[in-house]
């Protein structure tokens, strides 16, 4: 885990409470177990049901947690309850995964759209100081091309959503501009990168996670799945990095009513990513699979906003990250959901 407990910039965190929704999810217990060691009182509100299989454990959520709460943030009272115990809100609950949004989009709205707007009702009859809201790179779509290699995504370009997660969460972040700018509750929005980093399991019918996706598949002796060939490109981005930048959303005064990308600015294509991971693997094979709808060309993260305002630079580059991951995986073999190794699986990807 990340070392906050030091950082100054996190001192007024220490004794705060914070509600994160979405906690218990991989980034969501990232953050948690953050927020603890600087010492803030975690609330966290999810479902668990984001996975088929149990992953509350293997996330860790009640052992930095000051308390958990199974619940829905479309729970009008619940999320009331909650909000009014909060110094501040970190919001990164939602149907975060395009594939299953595409497919149900109607889950999605209900999700990201809805649940957005009762936490957002909540808040503002609250004394909460911030909400920090979970955005995506999703939302730059393609992005504006460029003639000499990948697109670079600026917070200020235009937005330009290519699936149904993206347009939510393009929704989103202006319904939290509009309801909280002038307020007594400042807000903050952080658009993550391409996230990875164990404990990170991958979910059936999904082309996310694709560190777990490619890592489980090589471990259990499948074919690394390659959508499109591996052209597109990614900024991938440590979990441990994207927790402590949200945090540091919270507390940051240069942040309050800003947007700012979280990646390293570096772009790597799929199949670079994919190589890092057979590296470990020898005799690991490829096979390339169809485009998945929504699944955009990519690009990375324009970076200097993150390094002025919050003050805040990624320390794992990947190949560390992904050395770690592999170790994790090597050491923790049971962390492969029984699913993945049926015939079926390579189906479940799609």
């Amino acid at each position: 885990m990340a070392d906050v407990s030091s950082d100054p910039q996190l001192r007024q965190l220490a004794g705060a409470t914070v509600l994160v929704t979405g906690g218990g999810g991989l980034v969501g217990s990232r953050i948690v177990a953050q927020l603890a060691a600087a010492g803030a009182s975690p609330l966290v509100l999810d479902r668990f049901d984001a996975y088929p299989h149990p992953v509350r454990d293997r996330f860790e959520v009640d052992r930095y947690a000051a308390e958990v709460v199974l619940g829905d943030v479309r729970e009008r009272a619940t999320v009331n309850w909650l909000a009014r115990r909060a110094d501040f809100v970190v919001h990164a609950a939602a149907y975060a995964d395009v594939a299953a949004c595409t497919r149900r989009p109607d889950i999605a709205f209900a999700s990201n759209v809805h649940g957005t707007q009762v936490l957002l009702d909540a808040v503002l009859d609250s004394a909460v100081k911030r909400m920090v809201f979970v955005s995506s790179a999703s939302v730059y779509g393609d992005g504006i091309p460029a003639a000499d290699g990948p697109s670079r995504f600026t917070e200020d370009q235009p937005l330009d959503p290519i699936s149904v997660y993206a347009n939510t969460k393009v929704w989103a972040e202006h319904q939290v501009r509009l309801l909280l700018a002038g307020t007594g509750t400042e807000h903050a929005i952080v658009r993550y990168f391409s996230v990875y980093g164990n404990p990170q399991v991958p979910k059936p019918h999904s082309h996310s996670w694709m560190v777990p996706w490619m890592a489980m598949s090589a471990h259990t002796g499948q074919p690394i799945r390659l959508n499109g060939g591996g052209r597109q490109v990614r900024d991938m981005v440590h979990v441990e990095d994207i927790a402590r930048a949200t945090i540091l959303a919270l507390v940051s005064d240069q942040m309050a009513g800003r947007t700012v990308n979280v990646g390293t600015g570096v772009p790597t294509s799929v199949r670079e990513i994919a190589e890092l991971i057979a590296d470990h693997y020898p005799g690991a094979e490829f096979i390339t699979t169809p485009m998945p709808a929504g699944d955009p060309r990519g690009g990375y993260a324009d970076t200097r906003r993150a390094a002025d305002l919050l003050g805040w630079q990624p320390g794992i580059p990947l190949d560390d990250g992904i050395d770690r991951y592999v170790a994790w995986l090597k050491a923790t073999p049971e962390a492969v959901p029984d699913w993945f190794t049926t015939p079926t699986s390579a189906a479940l990807a799609a």
